[in-house]
C-alpha cells in the first residue's frame, strides 16, 4: 500500500507508535453542536425566568384588590352614627323559641363590639302597651333579626313586628335579617322572599353570620355618615 512503511521494519514500528500518540482533533461540526447545546441551555433558562417574573407579577396583581379594600371603621367611637339608636339589633321571635334567642343574644352581647340587643321579655317596660313596645323596639334598633319558626308563623304579634320592620325599611339594605329554624323553604313568608335568609342547621355558623351581617351594616352606616360629615 502506498504511503505506509513496510510491515515488520523499525520504521513501520515508529510510524504506528506516532499514530497512536496523536490525539484526534474535534471536528468543527462537533464543536458547533456543543456550542449550540450550551446556547440552548441558556435559552431554556430564559422562559423559566420569564415564567417566574410573570408569576410574581400575577401574584402582585392579585394582592392589589386586598390593598384596595375599605379600611375598618371604629363603630364604637364616641361620634359614631351607631349611637343614634338605642339598640344595634332587635330580636323578633315567638316566646316558644326563647331559649334559642337567649343563647343568640348572649353570643352577640359577648362579642368585642358588645352589640346592644333588644330582647322583649327582658327590655320591654312593664305596664306599657305591647303594640307600643313592639313599634319602639323596631324604630330604636338598627337591625332586626326575624327568627322564622313554626311558632313565629302562628304568632300575630310576631307578624305585626315583621310588618313594622318592613315598613320602617322597605328596601332592607341589610337591616332585616331573616333566620329560618325548623321550617321548610316553602313556608318562608312571602313578605320576605326578596331577602336572603340564614339557616340554623349549623347553629354556631348561623350565629357568626348574624354577627357579621349586623357588623357590616353598622360599619357601612358609620362610613357613610363620616363621609357625609367630611363633605
Amino acid at each position: 500500500m502506498w504511503g505506509c512503511p513496510e510491515p515488520g521494519s523499525r520504521v513501520a514500528d515508529r510510524w504506528w507508535f506516532r499514530r497512536l500518540l496523536q490525539k484526534p482533533r474535534q471536528s468543527s461540526s462537533l464543536t458547533g453542536s456543543s456550542q449550540n447545546a450550551s446556547t440552548g441551555c441558556s435559552a431554556s433558562s430564559s422562559p423559566s425566568s420569564s415564567s417566574s417574573a410573570r408569576s410574581s407579577s400575577s401574584s402582585a396583581g392579585t394582592a392589589m384588590p386586598r390593598a384596595g379594600r375599605l379600611a375598618a371603621v371604629d363603630i364604637s367611637s364616641s361620634g359614631s352614627a351607631r349611637w343614634a339608636k338605642s339598640y344595634d339589633v332587635c330580636i323578633c321571635h315567638s316566646e316558644v323559641d326563647l331559649e334559642f334567642v337567649e343563647e343568640l343574644v348572649s353570643y352577640l352581647e359577648s362579642q368585642p363590639q358588645s352589640f346592644r340587643c333588644f330582647l322583649q321579655l327582658r327590655d320591654a317596660v312593664a305596664g306599657s302597651a305591647i303594640m307600643t313596645e313592639l313599634c319602639d323596639a323596631v324604630q330604636n334598633s338598627h337591625c332586626w333579626v326575624m327568627l322564622i319558626t313554626p311558632s313565629f308563623l302562628q304568632d300575630p304579634w310576631c307578624k305585626y313586628q315583621m310588618h313594622q320592620a318592613l315598613a320602617e325599611a322597605p328596601m332592607s339594605n341589610g337591616r332585616t335579617i331573616p333566620v329560618l329554624k325548623d321550617i321548610d323553604r316553602k313556608d318562608y313568608p312571602r313578605e320576605l322572599r326578596n331577602l336572603y335568609y340564614i339557616s340554623t342547621v349549623l347553629k354556631e355558623n348561623s350565629f357568626r353570620q348574624i354577627r357579621d351581617t349586623v357588623l357590616h351594616y353598622l360599619e357601612e352606616l358609620c362610613r357613610s355618615s363620616a363621609s357625609g360629615t367630611e363633605q
